[in-house]
């Protein structure tokens, strides 16, 4: 059972940065793909971006691209979300999630067989 743990979330001022953790364990981390969605409150969640097996293709949701950037440490069972250019409309919780099958959709929540309980991240304006 792949077990997902998400770190990194916090308070940060509109233009900061914050970096996310997802740790990973209980699979082995060079299959899986990884990706992160988020969700605030009244809202539905939402894909933000991932990154597959091989590291290889990465894939943002429109309204990060430039902003945000997906990676993964092989030697640490890790992705990583960098956060750059906050916006308070970035306020949501974060999530990552991880599948080892090789499927499509990936900007899907339904593609991932894996989730992690989620990280609080919060933009003041």
């Amino acid at each position: 059972q792949v077990q997902l743990v998400e770190s990194g979330g916090g308070l940060v001022q509109a233009g900061g940065s914050l970096r996310l953790s997802c740790a990973t364990s209980g699979g082995t981390f060079t299959e899986l793909t990884v990706g992160w969605f988020r969700q605030s409150p009244g809202r539905e969640r939402e894909f933000v971006a991932y990154v597959t097996f091989s590291g290889q293709t990465t894939s943002y949701a429109d309204f990060v691209k430039g902003r945000f950037s997906i990676s993964r440490d092989n030697a640490k069972n890790t992705v990583f979300l960098q956060m750059n250019s906050l916006e308070a409309e970035d306020t949501a919780v974060y999530s990552c999630a991880a599948s080892s099958a090789r499927r499509g959709g990936r900007e899907y929540p339904t593609s991932y067989d894996y989730w992690g309980q989620g990280t609080q991240v919060t933009v003041s304006s």
